[in-house]
């Protein structure tokens, strides 16, 4: 899948960095690159769904990047 968004910081829990769609959707990368690491930077990513995971980010869907620009 492909999502456009902004990447922000979630100051939940422990923290964790998270992808804003541009509809609103909310993502957890499991794998977030180092290079997207900046918060409101835009970004679109091609993602595959996790869905064998459990977490504590009770905050959108976990995701792995496959891909991404900037």
């Amino acid at each position: 899948m492909k999502i456009k968004g902004t990447v922000k910081y979630i100051t939940l829990e422990t923290g964790f960095w998270g992808i804003v769609g541009n509809q609103g959707q909310k993502y957890v990368p499991v794998n977030m690159p180092e290079q997207l690491k900046h918060e409101g930077r835009e970004v679109e990513v091609t993602a595959e769904l996790v869905s064998d995971i459990a977490g504590l980010q009770m905050w959108g869907q976990y995701i792995k990047v496959t891909s991404f620009e900037t």
